[in-house]
């Protein structure tokens, strides 16, 4: 799913694809994946690897 949303394990900063990270070169509608790999966490500085799927609660 191209609008997946994804969780930081270490600081639980969320990607959220239908916002982007303008300030980072990541526009509005950029999925995870395609996310450079060499991308770091904004908030702890971890890599793209550190990131899990994002279960909404219910």
């Amino acid at each position: 799913m191209e609008d997946q949303k994804y969780i930081c394990v270490v600081c639980n900063f969320v990607y959220d694809p239908a916002v982007g990270m303008p300030e980072d070169g990541i526009p509005a509608g950029t999925a995870f994946a395609d996310i450079p790999d060499d991308w770091a966490c904004p908030d702890c500085g971890v890599s793209k690897a550190d990131f899990e799927v994002y279960q909404e609660a219910a």
